[in-house]
């Protein structure tokens, strides 16, 4: 036979074949084994819880716990299987195994605090609450999927929580009011010593304006004193700059006139000199022609000489 569970349900077989149990979501069932079915979907467990403090006080503990096997886990799973899938999940042992274990570890912590940290620490209470209820439903494989605590409550004929509040919102009204009455004391000393601070700065503004307006009169001096001896050395400068550029331009003429007469003398001295090279050239050239034309009648008179002899002698031969 084929079995197969739905979305949210598990199959558990036992049986030949099979150690110990099996779970699955679809499996055959063979001849020798069973099965049954659980649905893994988590129930809610409203419960009142009552306890009693240190000081032997007691008070009621109204809580709705949604419990669950633990899906994510398969050691939990197996727990599960096998201690409370054959029970239906609503059924009154189931109730009473989760309330056993809620109402235990919450007398148990109770017991151990005084009303007035059970109240002050509501939150830290209902935590430790839930991690040690938890810490029981792990045996079991079940998980808490959410757990939901309400305001601790008074158990008829003792109004401690009743009290409590009472004291608390009285407290509340007295520290309101010397809040109010403090509040408007400081409202007119506020007033009063803003009206002062007020005045004082007016007047200290004032001083500060007459010596910061006598400060910009004297620095406003002050820089056109400044200015003036500037411009004078300025004007100074300036005078000296000129005399000395005078006095250099002067000395540039003097001696550019100087340069100009020895220039003049030098050129002179050049004609001078060129003319007397030049005159010289013309007497040696003179020399020159002069000795051309010794040599020229020299030679001439020579040759006459010659050939007159020369045929004279011829003469005398023929």
């Amino acid at each position: 036979m084929y079995i197969v569970a739905s979305p949210s349900e598990y199959l558990v077989i036992s049986g030949i074949g099979i150690t110990d149990i099996k779970l699955a979501k679809k499996a055959w069932i063979f001849p020798g084994q069973s099965y049954i079915i659980f649905d893994m979907s988590p129930v809610n467990y409203t419960f009142e819880v009552q306890a009693m403090s240190s000081e032997k006080l007691p008070f009621m503990l109204p809580a709705v716990f949604t419990i669950g096997p633990r899906i994510d886990d398969t050691p939990s799973l197996h727990k599960y299987a096998k201690l409370i899938s054959r029970h239906d999940k609503l059924s009154s042992h189931v109730k009473e195994l989760v309330q056993g274990i809620i109402e235990g570890e919450t007398r148990v912590l109770a017991a151990s605090m005084t009303m007035e940290e059970v109240f002050k620490g509501t939150k830290e209470f209902k935590q430790e609450v839930f991690e040690k209820v938890q810490l029981e439903l792990n045996q079991f494989g079940l998980l808490i999927y959410n757990a939901n605590v309400k305001q601790l409550v008074d158990v008829p004929g003792h109004e401690y929580f009743s009290y409590l509040g009472q004291k608390t919102q009285m407290e509340a009204a007295n520290q309101a009011k010397v809040d109010v009455a403090e509040a408007r004391k400081k409202g007119e000393i506020g007033s009063k010593e803003r009206e002062g601070l007020t005045l004082q700065n007016a007047a200290k503004i004032d001083a500060e304006t007459k010596i910061y307006a006598t400060k910009r009169e004297g620095e406003g001096k002050m820089a056109e004193i400044k200015v003036k001896a500037e411009v004078k050395v300025y004007e100074n400068v300036r005078e000296a700059e000129v005399a000395e550029a005078n006095a250099e331009l002067a000395k540039k003429k003097a001696g550019w006139a100087k340069e100009a007469q020895v220039a003049e003398v030098e050129a002179a001295k050049a004609v001078a000199l060129r003319d007397a090279e030049l005159q010289t050239q013309v007497e040696r050239m003179n020399a020159l022609t002069r000795t051309e034309k010794f040599k020229s009648e020299f030679l001439s008179k020579a040759s006459v000489e010659y050939e007159t002899k020369l045929v004279k002698y011829s003469d005398d031969v023929y």
